[in-house]
């Protein structure tokens, strides 16, 4: 192995002699660069390989190469580049390839040589790289089109990315997203080949040799492309996607218009399809110069549009009475009434639009849960609270098991200072299983603390940790005893940790700021908290390192602790703790003792 290395150190010497020749290293660099290399090859050819070891070296070679470019440019020395960086990139590349022969599968390794290849400007190693990454990884779509995209918009082949799609589409003849790109590939295609034309025609020049056909010249290949494709992959979504791609180019007109009427044929039972059609409308123009109108026409401008928008969901949740097409369409009317405009008149035709589909949605029970939150937000924004309360309360009764709706309807009651808050928190916690019930839990107690007593408040804490589900109300211990701090000061708190220490289960936290309120009184007592610290450790102490960690530091620190107490702390940490707690305790524990913790 030695004789290996030695060889490898002797191949760098040209490299490195030309290095100190022009003056860019000096002489006691070279030294160290030798000095490191070497210890960087004898980890290399170990029996036992190690992916970091090879990491390390290729990061080292690349930090080499980025000090040569930085003394190149403060010198100005541009010469002998061959002996020097060729010598050092290729050397890269070989430790790369090792790499990745010995741990084929990691994908980060591949692509951080093909972004090294592209950084170097390294073509024709870069081609080799993604295939022999494509020949290993051909399972992943996102490799083929990285590499068709490369060949493509940088190697300027259409040729080799065409042949890197169609391969890529023997492994994954389903996958929308390579059919995407191939017909983005073949539109650039076509793009590149009319732009080209164009200039040989404005300098009058023969295209006879040239031989441009039409039909590329059309996009027919790209119609091809999508005519192939949806016999694969159904779907609304798939048509839209491809469609907005061809938008892109100023030539396929013919194309848009082929999509779209299969999109309107195939795909009118789809709420997308109506959603398209629909938002199409905003984009006619209707007048010749809209730069030319005032603010008042240009709104009447709008407001037609938007009528005409309008009317196809008009037709389309007559023709699709679904949830998700009225969904879309009043995401629509959101959209547009959340648009800044400076006349009022169009707000309020926005505004009185959106409030009358919502109630027509509702109304047809067809409105989604996710989209009441923001009607009933609307409502209270306009002032309209009865509306707001009426609309809560059909929420709830259409999904009476959705706590978010509960707590949606609770809000608007808060907001509102109305008189049935109480009365709802009871129906609500009736309704929801208590398994999901904390978000209710948590509000009422909220609520209540700024509404009613501190008995009534404190009875609302106690029966909430009876009632909800044992992970729920771990949650609950925590904000009980938060309470109880605020509003009685240590002693309360005292008193309620007191009353809550055996009740399982507990968090870590609920501990922690038992441990935090002790330590914030003046005549803080080391007892006290060896005594939340043992509690606490009897839950946790098989889990948490830091724990014992903080327990050794409190009796180290404290003005009455006894740093003797460590060891038999230390002690009963090693029997408790698991695994690999054991070395992080360790650890820690002597970062401690030597005052680096």
């Amino acid at each position: 192995m030695a004789e290996r290395i030695e060889q490898r150190i002797e191949g760098r010497l040209p490299e490195l002699e030309q290095l100190e020749r022009v003056g860019l290293f000096t002489r006691k660099e070279i030294k160290a660069v030798i000095k490191k290399a070497s210890a960087l090859e004898y980890k290399i050819q170990r029996r036992a390989l190690h992916k970091e070891d090879f990491i390390h070296y290729i990061q080292y070679e690349i930090n080499v190469l980025e000090l040569i470019k930085k003394r190149r440019s403060r010198i100005g020395y541009s010469f002998k580049k061959d002996e020097i960086e060729y010598s050092i990139v290729q050397r890269i590349h070989g430790l790369f390839k090792r790499a990745t022969e010995k741990w084929k599968d990691d994908i980060q390794l591949w692509l951080s040589h093909v972004a090294f290849c592209k950084k170097w400007n390294k073509k024709i190693q870069l081609s080799k790289v993604f295939s022999a990454m494509l020949a290993i990884h051909p399972d992943k779509p996102a490799l083929w089109i990285m590499a068709a995209k490369w060949e493509m918009e940088e190697r300027l082949s259409s040729e080799s990315a065409r042949h890197l799609f169609l391969r890529a589409l023997r492994f994954h003849p389903e996958s929308p997203k390579m059919y995407q790109e191939y017909f983005r590939m073949e539109l650039m295609h076509a793009e590149k080949q009319r732009k080209e034309k164009k200039e040989f025609e404005q300098a009058k020049m023969d295209l006879g040799k040239f031989n441009y056909s039409e039909e590329v010249l059309n996009g027919e290949m790209a119609r091809i492309i999508y005519r192939n494709a949806i016999q694969k992959i159904k779907g609304a979504e798939f048509h839209l996607s491809l469609l907005s791609v061809a938008k892109l180019f100023d030539f396929t007109e013919d194309v848009q218009k082929e999509i779209l009427e299969n999109l309107q044929a195939e795909h009118a039972d789809d709420p997308l399809t109506w959603d398209y059609i629909a938002r199409q409308e905003l984009e006619l123009e209707s007048l010749p110069s809209p730069e030319c109108l005032s603010k008042q026409t240009k709104a009447s401008e709008v407001v037609r549009k938007e009528e005409r928008c309008c009317a196809v969901f008009e037709e389309a949740v007559t023709s699709l009475p679904t949830e998700a097409m009225w969904k879309c369409y009043l995401t629509f009317c959101l959209e547009r009434l959340n648009r800044k405009t400076n006349s009022e008149e169009l707000r309020q035709k926005r505004l009185e639009r959106t409030l009358s589909v919502f109630s027509r949605a509702h109304a047809s029970t067809l409105l989604p849960e996710t989209l009441y939150k923001q009607w009933l937000h609307l409502l209270l924004e306009c002032d309209l609270s009865q509306k707001a309360t009426e609309v809560a309360e059909a929420a709830t009764e259409r999904f009476i098991q959705s706590v978010e709706m509960w707590q949606t309807r609770l809000q608007v009651l808060i907001k509102l200072t109305s008189d049935s808050v109480a009365p709802c928190f009871e129906e609500a916690v009736r309704q929801v299983k208590s398994k999901g019930s904390l978000p209710l839990w948590t509000l009422w107690v909220e609520w209540s603390e700024g509404a009613n007593s501190k008995e009534e408040t404190e009875a609302l804490y106690q029966r909430s940790l009876l009632v909800t589900a044992p992970a729920d109300s771990v949650t609950m211990k925590e904000k009980y005893l938060d309470w109880a701090y605020r509003i009685g000061g240590y002693k309360k708190a005292k008193k309620v940790f007191t009353s809550l220490h055996e009740s399982r289960p507990f968090s870590l936290e609920f501990f922690r700021k038992m441990i935090k309120i002790e330590k914030e009184q003046e005549s803080c007592k080391i007892l006290n908290l060896r005594e939340y610290y043992e509690r606490a450790l009897r839950e946790f102490g098989s889990t948490d390192s830091d724990l014992w960690l903080d327990y050794i530091k409190e009796e180290l620190s404290h003005p009455q602790g006894k740093p003797a107490n460590c060891g038999n702390i230390h002690w009963r940490a090693m029997k408790m703790l698991e695994g690999e707690l054991v070395e992080k305790f360790v650890s820690k524990y002597t970062l401690l003792q030597t005052g680096h913790l």
